[in-house]
């Protein structure tokens, strides 16, 4: 659960390929950018949202609002 792992490219880890594959973000790649990208993923698993290093967890939470 600690170790360093890929989110990038063809050694990327299951799970970033398959956050960016749901939401590929924008830009001419899907690539994360940045270790503060973050990804909001439902209850039944369902990737909603991508948002950028910047945004902080109180501009998240009235997304969160949706998902309860």
């Amino acid at each position: 659960m600690f170790s360093k792992i890929e989110v990038n490219g063809d050694g990327a880890a299951p799970l970033y390929q398959m956050l960016k594959e749901a939401q590929p973000g924008e830009g001419e790649t899907s690539d994360v950018a940045w270790n503060f990208e973050k990804f909001l993923v439902d209850k039944a698993g369902n990737v909603v949202k991508r948002y950028a290093p910047p945004t902080t967890p109180e501009d998240i939470a009235a997304d969160l609002d949706q998902f309860r």
